[in-house]
């Protein structure tokens, strides 16, 4: 492991996340809302640590390894969402605390879109949109982005790819060159955001409220200019739009590349965990709208727009709202809640344990039913018409097992501090599956939690964007040994 050359990438990725404070301050400009300062410091601090860390071992050059990705790619996203709070903190009257500030940086970044902030409308124009760009930011990946954009990681750059990209599934590459790979995903991941952007408005959004949802749709983040969210606009068509663009965020960007490339939709149609999906969603939004039907809860109308809507949102692991489903009937909201574990595509913005794993899960199970009939068969498992290596079958099982054993001991970590059981079981799934929305006491906000719950939190948030075993690996004593 080459310190210095972690050092020197470390230091050009926070010089290069520096310029993303940029448009913000551009923002509060254009709107004399007279917080650009704020931005212009954190800049300023961002940037300077950037160069100080980078100038030293500028000339540390050396090929990364899986392992030093491991170590950049946790290091970077610390950091970043680190230096990513200090504008929150500088804001003036509508400066947070420490703590604050880092929950709500590290919830855009990590796409989770849980937030400590009531009277979003009544923040400055330039703070409103700078949440909105760090889930954007983060959606893709930030370390993505740096493989994309800086040449200088060369071949190495595989490492950082496969600690990054989401899934079991991390050694394909749709290019030859992983730069290549990473420009594609990114120009598809803009191309789709920038369709959303004109999408929303326009079906009536404001060119403001459009720029800052189409970031965070397509990120599947869930923050919102608004604190009504969605809701606020109470538009169906607006509402269509969002489900028809979370849906296609929470797919493999591998497939829309695939489709771009090809120019035709029919290998969707031919995917194994994009049909799970689908139906997977269907046959929930099915079961939501029922009950709310049933129980009389909205009318006809109502009860689909809200109930798809919900079931999308909250699934897909966006956590946008339309409606306070923690108040539905019966196990409504629980139910959504354990659909968010499932969460995105492999490839995808979004969070949980990721569909492909879910089907290796099931698949799984019923090839050990089939040899309690069969125990001398050998029996294969297969995702579409391929096997499945064992070791992936089994790293699945473990990635399983260490998720559910991590998410108790959270669990029991946030219900220490006197958070109440259905609050901390809620806001534990929520940050680790990157979700947003809680129930309990922190169904509107998370203001309202005790620090350290917040700071439990962060360190969900952080293990479920980096699929829990890229930082749990920096903690075992055979990674540090040469």
């Amino acid at each position: 492991m080459s310190l210095r050359m972690i050092l020197r990438i470390l230091g050009l990725l926070l010089m290069q996340f520096s310029l993303t404070m940029v448009p913000p301050v551009l923002i509060s400009l254009l709107y004399r809302d007279g917080i650009w300062s704020a931005f212009t410091i954190a800049l300023g601090i961002t940037v300077a640590t950037g160069a100080l860390i980078f100038w030293p071992n500028r000339h540390a050059r050396k090929e990364l390894r899986t392992r030093d990705g491991f170590l950049i790619a946790a290091l970077f996203w610390s950091v970043l969402g680190s230096f990513g709070a200090l504008p929150l903190m500088l804001d003036g009257v509508h400066a947070l605390s420490v703590t604050d500030a880092f929950f709500e940086s590290f919830s855009g970044l990590t796409t989770t879109g849980a937030t400590v902030i009531t009277g979003i409308e009544g923040l400055p124009e330039s703070v409103r949109y700078y949440r909105q760009q760090l889930q954007w930011l983060g959606g893709m990946g930030i370390v993505v982005l740096a493989v994309a954009i800086l040449p200088t990681l060369g071949v190495g750059g595989m490492a950082l790819y496969r600690t990054e990209i989401p899934g079991p599934l991390k050694d394909s590459k749709l290019t030859p060159r992983i730069t290549e790979t990473a420009k594609a995903l990114w120009y598809i991941y803009a191309s789709l955001t920038l369709t959303c952007i004109l999408a929303y408005w326009a079906a009536g959004m404001h060119w403001f409220d459009a720029l800052g949802h189409g970031f965070s749709t397509v990120a599947l983040g869930g923050f919102s200019t608004y604190d009504a969210s969605i809701g606020h606009f109470d538009s169906a068509t607006i509402e269509l739009i969002c489900v028809a663009f979370m849906v296609v965020s929470a797919m493999s960007f591998s497939l829309h590349f695939v489709a771009w490339r090809e120019k035709r939709l029919g290998h969707y149609l031919r995917d194994p965990e994009a049909n799970f999906l689908l139906l997977f969603l269907g046959g929930l939004a099915l079961i939501t709208v029922g009950a709310l039907w049933v129980t009389g809860t909205y009318d006809d109308s109502l009860g689909l727009r809200h109930g798809l809507f919900q079931v999308v949102s909250v699934a897909s692991t966006a956590g946008f709202g339309v409606a306070d489903f923690s108040a539905w009937p019966g196990a409504l909201p629980f139910l959504l809640f354990m659909a968010a574990f499932v969460g995105g595509c492999s490839g995808s913005t979004g969070g949980g344990m990721k569909v492909i794993r879910i089907i290796l899960i099931l698949k799984q199970g019923m090839r050990e039913i089939m040899r309690l009939i069969h125990p001398n068969a050998v029996i294969a498992v297969k995702v579409g018409k391929h096997s499945v290596p064992d070791g992936i079958a089994q790293a699945v099982w473990g990635f399983f097992s260490v998720y559910v054993m991590l998410f108790f001991l959270m669990l029991v970590g946030v219900m220490a501090t006197g958070v109440d059981q259905v609050t901390a079981w809620s806001t534990v799934a929520s940050s680790l599956n990157n979700l947003g929305p809680a129930l309990g006491e922190a169904s509107a906000n998370y203001g309202g939690l005790p620090d350290l719950a917040k700071w439990i939190l962060v360190v969900a948030m952080l293990l479920g964007r980096l699929e829990i075993f890229t930082v749990l690996v920096l903690f075992t004593p055979a990674f540090w040994r040469r």
